[in-house]
């Protein structure tokens, strides 16, 4: 499943300065796509437009109404049928879930921070792919250069640390489960499988594109060793080998995403009803079409840097992202 609809990068506003600012940065730098910015002191959250409250969605009326229903017009005019209720449900709380927990989790992996976000400390503008967040208190251990910041919580160690993620988490997304989980169709262990999975594919996401893709799987690995209510399972990761012996990450997924309903070509690649074989034919074509892409884009800036200045590649209007 899409964690978002395609977008195009548009500029990023500088964050406010904060403990936590540090980590928008880095994520604007390899992610425009998704932009959070912090609010002032007193500032009133964002309304009207697209944007949400994570408070309002909570709450299970019009508001995560409003919210679902662009999940149900999505679906019908990309796919050409009527989703069921709880796919609908299903797929708008991955939708918010996902670069929900990256406020949490981003943090502590890039800056040992966790800022404790409540449900009314978030409002996610969905189309344009933005967040605003509050100045909340935050986690940090006792070496922390922020440590005395009137806001710090100090932990003793990284386990502490560890374990405010977890609780951030769960505190934050917990009433959005209660609001919209029963829409879903699942309960208590399928619920918070669901959660396990967001928390593990955005941070590995983004861990991957900061070129940290070991050490950002081997802290989710210690952050969710599979004992710790009232997630379920463990992140997932292995490696399957392909047949010229080249090694391929995947991951099993605890939870269903639901993508299956819309055909069986959308069945994703971490799905546990998914063979290896099927898993390893996906890679390599994924892969392999990476590696052309890269080709094809080293032959063009070839190309470019060989051509006369007066080349009317650079700048131009069909050079430029299309709009959302």
């Amino acid at each position: 499943m899409l964690h978002s609809p395609q977008l195009s990068a548009l500029p990023v506003p500088a964050p406010a300065a904060s403990p936590v600012g540090a980590a928008w940065e880095r994520l604007a730098e390899v992610f425009p796509e998704l932009r959070v910015t912090e609010l002032a002191a007193g500032e009133p959250g964002p309304v009207g437009g697209d944007w949400v409250s994570a408070a309002g969605l909570a709450r299970a009326g019009a508001e995560l109404d409003a919210y679902l229903r662009w999940d149900h017009e999505q679906i019908e005019r990309d796919y050409g049928r009527t989703p069921r209720p709880d796919v609908v449900a299903s797929f708008g709380f991955h939708r918010y879930a996902w670069p929900a927990c990256l406020l949490i989790t981003l943090p502590w992996l890039l800056v040992r921070r966790v800022p404790r976000y409540g449900a009314g400390d978030v409002y996610f503008d969905r189309p344009r792919y933005r967040m605003a967040v509050r100045s909340v208190p935050f986690a940090c251990l006792p070496d922390d250069p922020e440590a005395g910041h009137p806001l710090a919580v100090v932990v003793p160690d990284e386990e502490a640390l560890r374990a405010e993620v977890r609780s951030a988490v769960a505190t934050h997304l917990g009433p959005l489960l209660d609001g919209i989980g029963p829409r879903m169709r699942r309960r208590g262990r399928a619920l918070w499988g669901m959660v396990t999975d967001e928390i593990v594919e955005g941070l590995a996401y983004v861990g991957e594109l900061l070129g940290e893709r070991a050490r950002t799987a081997a802290e989710l690995e210690a952050l969710l060793p599979g004992t710790t209510k009232p997630y379920v399972g463990t992140p997932g990761f292995r490696e399957l080998t392909g047949p010229d012996g080249e090694r391929l990450p995947t991951r099993d997924r605890v939870s269903c995403c639901l993508s299956y309903t819309l055909g069986a070509e959308e069945i994703c690649g971490t799905c546990p009803r998914l063979c290896d074989a099927e898993r390893v034919a996906r890679l390599r074509a994924e892969r392999l079409a990476a590696e052309e892409t890269t080709g094809r884009d080293a032959q063009a800036e070839e190309a470019t840097a060989r051509a006369p200045e007066e080349t009317p590649a650079r700048g131009t209007r069909a050079a430029e992202p299309a709009a959302a």
